[in-house]
């Protein structure tokens, strides 16, 4: 079970009501959240504990949000209306401020996705009892010559996906590392997820303004 924290609930859910609002009826809109709540209460209720201070947590709890406002749509919000309204989300301006403190097409910007990586990793390594649930790490710096790689052959938010029968939902979510990418200016170059069948969940990050990448 993973411990409810109310300011990711807090920070999202006005941003999805918007987006709701403007595909759907008020009504509706104002239904949906209402019954969400509840729903991602119950959602972490039933989550394998990674920690809630593990900073790769914040996955589990944003992608939360949009999984529950799917389920209390009860079908009248479909995979594909769903994908559009999490690139709404992230196109919210004020979380495009992260790209005034990562920029990936400066090397301290990559350097900045490294550190932060390695600082996930190193944070799991000293909390040992969360190792079998959470992400697992693994780097390559010799994979590329520019940017920064690294992939997962473990993801909670799949293993629980798999169990509850939500994998067309997540992938939704997979799509949004895409979106998060661009608030650093990069481009995210990938060919596997877990979620789609894959072994591995592989990122590489590339500054946007680099052309044919090595």
């Amino acid at each position: 079970m993973m411990k409810y924290i109310g300011k990711y609930w807090i920070m999202l859910a006005p941003i999805v009501r918007r987006s709701l609002k403007w595909h759907y009826e008020k009504g509706f809109a104002e239904q949906v959240m209402k019954k969400a709540k509840p729903i991602y209460r119950d959602l972490l209720n039933r989550m394998y504990d990674i920690g809630a201070d593990n900073p790769m947590a914040s996955n589990v709890y944003t992608s939360f949000v949009f999984i529950a406002v799917w389920k209390a749509a009860e079908g009248k919000i479909t995979v594909k209306a769903l994908r559009e309204i999490s690139k709404e989300v992230m196109q919210f301006k004020p979380l495009k401020l992260a790209g005034l403190f990562i920029n990936a097409n400066q090397k301290k910007g990559i350097e900045s996705i490294k550190n932060t990586m390695l600082k996930n990793a190193q944070w799991l390594e000293e909390h040992p009892q969360y190792q079998k649930y959470s992400w697992d790490f693994n780097f390559d710096e010799s994979k590329h010559k520019d940017g920064y790689y690294y992939h997962f052959t473990q993801c909670p938010l799949n293993t629980f996906a798999r169990r509850e029968g939500l994998l067309d939902v997540l992938q939704v979510m997979c799509d949004v590392d895409y979106l998060s990418a661009g608030l650093m200016h990069a481009k995210l170059y990938r060919k596997h997820t877990l979620a789609s069948g894959g072994k591995i969940c592989d990122y590489w990050f590339v500054g946007d303004k680099i052309e044919n990448p090595e």
